[in-house]
């Protein structure tokens, strides 16, 4: 019964049990459904000050270090293949259509529709990441707005530190947005209850459907997963002229780490070791872009994110836009690239890019029910994407060590200062 004590299994366990009541119960399941929407309303209130704290003392706290033609090649890459992931998303979520199988007998709030129905020029979708009044924006939670004041906050901020030496408004802020994760964990508590009362309904109403919705979500995830990878290894294979078949076997112990413990942080130090003593990245090369990577290169979150985006939008029968598209591969690569910092999980991430597009979220109870599963196939990317992007960086920067990669020379890894880098374990973690 030990299993039963970890969170993840407790939510899996309510998951299964209010699939099978709201089957059994039908639309008398549909009584619970309050209990649900209070305990994603507890979570949605905590968004706004959770963001806009993430991102202004992520942007005023920013320092010039790490620059240089080191650092550019290992952003960039990072950066394209985000965007690569999120591309993948948006095609396999189209063509599958994973969120298609459930259908709200209800109307979609008139809000949605009404935004759905007044599409407008790219000029004013723009003028409307402008907001006159802030306090307004965060009282109605429209968060592109919110995010936009955070970042020019932020920026005026950091200029402000750099010139006074004054720490006191990040530190404030910073120690605010801890405050407000420690709210989200105690929500989090009620997690089970709350999940089971979203799924008992969802399933008493749709039926059968909400299974075959969710193993589509996780069949279109995986299978994003595995082109994304195959994307990874044609570009390395094209760049670097290495021999792709030995991969497999140098990258098994990290994935068999990562897949088993769905935490980049525990399996950094082995993918760090077989960077450096299998594939013949340098120590140098394999320090900075690993650690960046840590935060910054989680390919199968920025993957992830975008399916939700679809799969939200398809259950509500909601037609996005080209600029709502884009507007969620944005908001997934800044999640991904650490400019939105949003702890707390998988949940608070759902709620907040259904949120921030203005999509219906009677679905995510059955997102987080499966977000183990989802959270072992980000974990895969992540963890492998940062191995390829050291190589091409190091391949780059005559760096990667072709002798070491086929075996014909040993290397040793310096050992890992754990404590240095525990933030950046907390953040990868969040990610995964």
């Amino acid at each position: 019964m030990k299993v039963l004590k970890h969170p993840a299994a407790q939510i899996g366990a309510a998951a299964v049990l209010g699939i099978v009541f709201g089957l059994i119960a039908g639309e008398w399941a549909g009584n619970l459904k309050f209990v649900g929407d209070i305990f994603i309303r507890l979570i949605q209130m905590a968004i706004v000050p959770l963001v806009m704290t993430s991102v202004i003392v992520a942007t005023g706290s920013m320092s010039g270090s790490g620059m240089g033609k080191m650092a550019f090649h290992t952003f960039k890459w990072m950066l394209g293949f985000s965007v690569v992931a999120a591309v993948v998303a948006w095609l396999l979520s189209s063509a599958i259509q994973p969120g298609a199988g459930i259908v709200f007998s209800g109307e979609i709030d008139p809000t949605l529709s009404e935004q759905a129905g007044a599409a407008t020029g790219w000029q004013d979708t723009l003028l409307s990441f402008v907001s006159t009044n802030i306090f307004s924006a965060m009282s109605t939670a429209t968060m592109v707005p919110i995010i936009v004041f955070s970042l020019l906050f932020g920026v005026a901020l950091n200029a402000y530190v750099t010139s006074t030496g004054n720490r006191l408004v990040v530190d404030v802020l910073d120690q605010v947005q801890q405050v407000v994760i420690t709210m989200i964990r105690i929500v989090m508590r009620i997690a089970p209850i709350g999940i089971f009362c979203l799924l008992a309904p969802l399933a008493g109403t749709v039926g059968f459907g909400v299974v075959t919705s969710g193993l589509a979500y996780l069949g279109t995830t995986l299978l994003g997963v595995l082109i994304v990878t195959a994307l990874f290894v044609v570009v390395v294979t094209l760049v670097t002229r290495v021999n792709p078949a030995l991969l497999p076997g140098k990258l098994g112990d990290q994935t068999l780490i990562a897949i088993t413990t769905t935490s980049s942080a525990v399996t950094f130090p082995t993918v760090l070791r077989t960077a450096i003593e299998k594939v013949g990245v340098s120590q140098r090369i394999s320090n900075f872009t690993l650690s960046v990577g840590l935060t910054m290169g989680s390919y199968g979150a920025v993957l992830n994110y975008m399916i939700v985006v679809m799969f939200l939008a398809q259950t509500g029968s909601v037609e996005l836009t080209f600029g709502q598209i884009a507007m969620g591969m944005a908001l997934a690569i800044l999640l991904n690239m650490g400019t939105i910092t949003v702890p707390g999980g998988f949940p608070v991430v759902a709620m907040f890019l259904g949120t921030s597009l203005g999509l219906p979220l009677e679905a995510v109870g059955l997102l987080i029910a499966v977000d183990w599963f989802t959270g072992i196939f980000r974990t895969f990317l992540n963890v492998n994407g940062d191995t390829f992007v050291a190589m091409l960086v190091g391949n780059k920067m005559g760096e990667l060590d072709r002798e070491v990669y086929y075996g014909t020379k040993t290397v040793e890894a310096d050992a890992i200062d754990v404590e240095a880098m525990e933030e950046q374990f907390a953040k990868a973690d969040a990610a995964d």
